[in-house]
């Protein structure tokens, strides 16, 4: 028998955190029931990457959007252990399956949210892909430029890996208890905890001043004219490349499609590359957030360690590690002393 034989797991999640964070799951006995939309997950399309992220899982179709099937999900909810979900922050609670609706039928289950930069914050509606998550957690260094197609996803892979390891942890309190948990993960939260962890490096070097195109126009480095820079984060969806053109004055190219862009690569991304370089950072910024594009500046260590974000998730407390996962009933506890060496010979569990 496999360590997590008999978990129950509900799967709602698409393309590669919570598809790695459930098979994480599965490979070591869990059931897992993988929910998908009619047409199937977006992923399928590039089978070579759903393939290695969605083994040992079953398959349900079922379109939220339609009462009998959102009234299937959530039966299925009531007989499971474990919910993820990673939709944006309030799409589950508007499709009739956010985390009050289903403890409510199910107090005892585990749910996991996980999101770009969580379900509360300042940042928290702030779309995104891998790139930004690095930039705002400042594990991206101040001369990076644009990431290679095959580049390691670093943020999607390290926020699934601590989403498996805490929904486990909640269904050990769980089956002790009877009492479920609410887990709100970001993928930025969980590298800038990382970066936290490690004292920052004397003799900074210095900002990025190149540029290279990235794997799909809009998704990379961009220096600004202030000798800073941005990351943008567009991959296939329309709206988030929309969004980005109108912001930078580029509307001959809004309406492109992604099998098009993808055709265009360097001249499209040189065109984004060459609207951010006009601007200065927190220029580029305010254009391209107030637009709901996917952008973030690429921060230092320091910048990460006082940014209000990353303060009100508790990821950094009082300008030292704090924790990498939230959650609602049963939180983590604050940092804490330190032992001296040998301080406590002699004690035992009980002392």
């Amino acid at each position: 028998m496999a360590l997590l034989d008999g978990l129950r797991v509900l799967d709602l999640t698409m393309w590669r955190p919570g598809p790695y964070a459930t098979q994480l799951l599965a490979q070591q006995g869990a059931d897992v029931i993988k929910v998908e939309p009619p047409g199937g997950e977006p992923m399928r399309m590039f089978r070579s990457h759903f393939d290695v992220l969605n083994q040992h899982k079953r398959s349900v179709v079922l379109n939220l959007k339609d009462p009998a099937d959102q009234a299937r999900c959530l039966e299925l909810a009531r007989e499971a252990e474990v919910f993820v979900e990673g939709f944006r922050p309030g799409v589950a609670d508007r499709l009739g399956v956010g985390h009050e609706s289903v403890l409510a039928i199910n107090p005892g289950l585990v749910y996991c949210s996980l999101s770009g930069y969580g379900a509360r914050g300042p940042l928290s509606a702030v779309p995104g892909h891998d790139v930004n998550y690095r930039a705002y957690s400042a594990s991206l260094p101040p001369d990076a430029v644009s990431p290679d197609a095959d580049e390691l996803p670093v943020a999607d892979m390290a926020a699934a890996t601590m989403a498996a390891f805490a929904i486990t942890a909640a269904c050990l309190k769980s089956r002790a208890t009877g009492i479920g948990e609410w887990i709100d993960l970001g993928m930025a939260d969980v590298v800038a905890h990382w970066v936290a962890t490690v004292p920052e490096a004397h003799g900074a070097r210095e900002r990025v001043t190149e540029y290279r195109p990235g794997p799909v126009p809009g998704y990379g480095v961009y220096p600004t004219k202030d000798g800073q820079a941005v990351t943008v984060g567009v991959v296939s969806e329309q709206r988030l490349w929309e969004a980005t053109c109108r912001a930078l004055g580029l509307e001959e190219f809004a309406d492109v499609p992604f099998t098009e862009r993808r055709a265009r690569v360097r001249e499209l991304d040189e065109a984004i590359a060459a609207a951010v370089a006009r601007l200065e950072r927190d220029e580029a910024l305010g254009l391209l957030e107030a637009a709901g594009a996917p952008v973030a500046p690429l921060l230092s260590r320091a910048e990460m360690m006082e940014h209000r974000h990353f303060r009100y998730r508790g990821v950094v407390e009082n300008g030292t590690v704090g924790v990498p996962v939230r959650t609602a009933v049963h939180p983590a506890l604050p940092a804490g002393p330190i032992a001296e060496l040998d301080e406590h010979r002699g004690q035992g569990w009980a002392d």
